[in-house]
């Protein structure tokens, strides 16, 4: 197979999770496996493929807009292809399948969520055929960590624990395109995270739609605490996990913030909502009381804890006393980081049958509000750094300016620092440096290398 591919040039466009984001190191490793090698660029690019999210309408825009745009991207000098072969993967994939090759002429392959690893053969046929490929399994590979991969840091790894989903929240299309709950065993789990500390990684996540479930499908029960102790015994410097379930949430696993060496202190924990009459319609299946008692549990154990969330404004039959409740909410916990959206709708889900005649002006003056909100717990929150020294797990350089590091706090706070004298940035990627903050702004902390 690899003739086909040897000398060829790829790109990948990753959309949305995490998961998705290993699922397109997958795709890199196959292809690097196969002779072909990964450029930045469309214009650069033999082969094009788009690993893609649907849980956001704003991702089938985006998808549609980027597909079709390639035909006006002239072909790379030299191109041992003759022309340019794309593909469309993850949940758009999954979701629409075929339909996906009769609305975009331009596109060559489509795979779903369950079987990334026929993208190889499929796009062999595109191209010894001249023939455009589809294949969509309903069940397939429960986990890609089988196949090869092409890590996009060496210092860090997404180690997916659960695929899929069996929680039905009524907004969400995931688990009809992820399917339902899988769960790896913890042998194997704690295998391939030995690997990864053996090959110098730092930093490990532990990804699945919903951690907290994991092993429920395999032992009857949760064991997400097992997994962390297996990680943490690897000897691991860092370890996070996402996303986690606030239902599924125990008292082990929080205990475990307190106690665990590597489990760093930052929790993403989703709420999308602080009304109990807008959660019970998400189907969410926690209180926002039960929420808040969480919250109190984590902050006995760990008071330092970087909290962070979802929220969904504008969820049908939202009133502007649901969306307060939402705002005080925020208000009390806290959070270093929300990510804020406003609710789309998603065909096939249970939400997509409500009916709202709140004003489109009326749900964006509460996001906006919300936003301002946001903003101002997480500047508060950022100033309780000042004067620290946290150790920062140096990731590359600041895009605006070469002469600053960049890396990631503890609590997964980007820092910046300016590069010591004499220090050859490039040798400092992937490694732990003590910065001392001096600045905190919103979304960053800055300060000064110390014991350089």
């Amino acid at each position: 197979m690899s003739s086909v591919f040897e000398g060829t040039t790829f790109c990948i466009h990753t959309f949305g999770c995490q998961m998705n984001k290993h699922d397109s190191e997958r795709v890199s490793g196959m292809l690097e496996g196969l002779g072909s090698f990964p450029v930045e660029t469309i214009e650069e690019a033999d082969l094009v493929v788009f690993m893609t999210c649907c849980v956001r309408e704003a991702a089938d825009t985006r998808l549609y807009g980027q597909v079709a745009s390639m035909k006006n991207i002239p072909l790379r000098e030299g191109s041992p292809l003759g022309k340019r072969y794309s593909a469309v993967g993850g949940c758009i994939g999954q979701r629409d399948g075929e339909k996906l090759l009769k609305a975009l002429p331009h596109l060559d392959v489509v795979f779903g969520t369950h079987n990334l690893g026929s993208l190889p053969g499929l796009l062999r046929r595109a191209i010894e055929r001249h023939d455009r490929a589809s294949e969509v399994l309903e069940a397939g590979e429960a986990f890609s960590s089988d196949l090869p991969t092409a890590r996009e840091h060496a210092w860090a790894a997404w180690l997916p624990i659960t695929v899929g989903c069996n929680n039905f929240c009524s907004y969400c299309i995931v688990p009809y395109v992820r399917g339902r709950e899988k769960s790896r065993k913890l042998e194997d789990i704690a295998q391939e995270a030995r690997g990864y500390v053996e090959a110098g990684v730092k930093e490990i996540t532990l990804l699945g739609q919903n951690v907290n479930s994991y092993g429920r499908d395999l032992y009857g029960e949760p064991r997400f605490v097992d997994v962390l102790d297996a990680v943490d015994a690897t000897g691991i410097e860092r370890l996070r996990f996402a996303t986690s379930h606030p239902k599924d949430l125990t008292d082990e696993v929080i205990e475990r913030f307190g106690t665990l060496r590597s489990l760093m202190p930052a929790l993403h924990l989703p709420v999308q909502s602080g009304s109990n009459r807008i959660l019970e319609a998400m189907n969410r299946r926690y209180t926002r009381e039960r929420y808040l008692s969480l919250i109190e549990k984590l902050r006995a154990v760990r008071p330092d804890i970087a909290l962070s969330t979802d929220i969904i404004v504008g969820f049908p039959g939202e009133t502007e006393a649901d969306f307060m409740e939402t705002y005080r909410l925020v208000e009390e916990v806290g959070y270093s980081q929300v990510f804020t959206f406003i609710y789309s709708k998603r065909e096939g889900t249970p939400a997509a049958e409500m009916e709202d005649d709140t004003p489109r002006e009326v749900i964006q003056d509460r996001f906006d509000r919300l936003v301002d909100l946001v903003q101002r717990k997480a500047f508060e929150a950022n100033q309780a750094e000042l004067g620290t020294v946290v150790d920062v797990l140096v990731e590359g350089t600041s895009k605006r300016d070469g002469a600053i590091l960049a890396g990631k706090s503890p609590k997964n706070q980007t820092v910046h620092a300016p590069i010591p004298s004499g220090i050859d940035a490039a040798a400092l990627i992937g490694s732990m440096v003590p910065v001392r903050i001096e600045e905190a702004r919103t979304w960053y902390l800055s300060g000064t290398v110390v014991d350089a």
